[in-house]
């Protein structure tokens, strides 16, 4: 019995190329982003200006949306940058930082998180150190809905991770680099999405924003027959929450991601 087919949403680039890497395996992938990346915003000369213990970056995207100008690359030249996961540390090298000056969870960790990032980096902060969280801003998906005023400019920042820090003394700030919003997909998206509710499609989520964006465009679809495939503890939480009949979680590598639908088959 061949392996399911498989949705990934991610944003675009990634979600086009973890659908290729898989094909490479021999696996049915499709692309089906539930997230979009904004343009990065502006506004990053007083960054450059300030002694930053380390910077703390979210995604690659983050990554790549700050480190485009030369406030940014000076930044970049002289704290320590912190990375949740191996993508991010791939972003960072790419951008210029050397391997030696990037802290992140080894290969085998169990997750690739704020959790499993601090106590890599917590003996690095004293009172009075400062730490940039460099983040993307989350844009409700429905944009008329009115924000809770406890959740008014908060993006996709670290929170727990925040807390650490200013238990050790340290003080926290975030730069917002870019915006995440939902996607606008046509008529023959909505059909393929709907038909996956049970034709025993995978979803693929690596982030529980990309499900609660599934929920809102599709919010009559019934997910009990639908299965999805989840990078992250928080994530099974949001796809049980709407309803996902299967609910199986993985390591967030591409290749835990693979065998992990091979063994579905």
């Amino acid at each position: 019995m061949p392996a399911p087919c498989v949705l990934v949403t991610r944003p675009e680039p990634e979600a086009g190329d973890w659908a290729r890497q898989l094909g490479l395996r021999g696996l049915r992938a499709e692309a089906l982003p539930l997230i979009e990346i904004a343009a990065p915003r502006a506004g990053l000369q007083h960054l450059s200006q300030t002694p930053w213990r380390a910077l703390m970056f979210v995604s690659g995207n983050a990554v790549q949306h700050f480190a485009g100008t030369p406030d940014a690359r000076a930044c970049l030249s002289l704290a320590r940058c912190w990375a949740p996961g191996p993508g991010t540390a791939r972003a960072l090298m790419a951008a210029g930082v050397p391997a030696e000056r990037i802290d992140t969870p080894p290969a085998e960790a169990g997750q690739f998180d704020s959790e499993h990032l601090w106590p890599l980096v917590q003996a690095q902060i004293r009172p009075g150190d400062l730490v940039l969280i460099v983040r993307g801003l989350d844009a409700p998906a429905d944009p008329t809905a009115a924000v809770p005023p406890e959740q008014a400019g908060r993006g996709s920042g670290r929170e727990w991770l925040s807390q650490r820090i200013a238990e050790a003394g340290g003080r926290v700030s975030h730069h917002v680099a870019y915006e995440r919003r939902p996607p606008s997909h046509g008529s023959d998206r909505r059909e393929r999405a709907l038909a996956a509710a049970g034709d025993g499609t995978v979803w693929l989520f690596s982030s529980s924003e990309a499900v609660r964006n599934l929920q809102h465009w599709l919010p009559q679809a019934d997910w009990q027959q639908a299965r999805a495939l989840v990078t992250h503890p928080r994530i099974a939480e949001a796809a049980a929450r709407a309803g996902f009949g299967q609910v199986l979680a993985t390591r967030p590598t591409l290749e835990d991601v693979a065998a992990s639908i091979e063994s579905l088959a």
